[in-house]
């Protein structure tokens, strides 16, 4: 059985959200990455800087949000949430899998952090490009993959909510009615359920 190795109000409630998607069976250990005590030594194992969310499949483990979503849609190919390998729409789903780490988090530290970047040499070139780029992603809709939910959705769908809850997505109706769809689905009101249920 897939483990869920979470901490409430992180990262790990886009991979709580992916579970929920999936309908497989799983189970949470909750820890707080705060606490070193919290660590369990299988934690470690799966993420090896102690960071959530991390997860344990058997024998596989693995940390890192990106890479845990590409690891469970391929592993699990019933949950839909991925295009096979042979599925034309694989290219623009694997550019939207690693959208989140390589460029949306980078650009949201930029941001916070007020960093003066120049778009032409930084690898997420800077977070108004970021931005540009993400809105022209999402126009035609419903989804990343049109009308195909997939797990970049999960990804770049809980991004979007976390910008929104740090106060710097800007006003914009195509992000807004984005992040609209991605609560209404289920799973990830599953997922935000167990978050509320914790003080930060």
């Amino acid at each position: 059985m897939i483990k869920l190795f979470w901490c409430p109000k992180t990262r790990a409630s886009r991979i709580l959200w992916m579970l929920e998607e999936m309908g497989e069976p799983f189970e949470i250990e909750t820890l707080d990455v705060r606490k070193p005590e919290t660590k369990s030594v299988e934690f470690l194992a799966a993420s090896p800087m102690g960071k959530v969310p991390a997860i344990a499949d058997g024998p596989v483990k693995i940390a890192d949000s990106a890479a845990i979503a590409l690891y469970l849609a391929d592993r699990y190919p019933a949950s839909a949430l991925a295009p096979s390998i042979d599925d034309p729409l694989r290219g623009s789903y694997l550019y939207w899998m690693t959208f989140t780490p390589g460029v949306i988090e980078p650009a949201m530290a930029e941001k916070f952090n007020n960093w003066k970047v120049n778009r032409g040499s930084s690898g997420w070139g800077d977070y108004d490009l970021m931005m540009e780029v993400l809105e022209k992603g999402l126009a035609p809709g419903p989804w990343l993959l049109g009308d195909r939910f997939s797990a970049a959705d999960v990804l770049v769908g809980s991004s979007v909510r976390f910008m929104k809850l740090f106060g710097i997505l800007p006003e914009n109706p195509v992000l807004a009615s984005y992040l609209e769809r991605c609560l209404a689905r289920s799973g990830y009101a599953s997922a935000l359920a167990r978050d509320d249920e914790f003080e930060t």
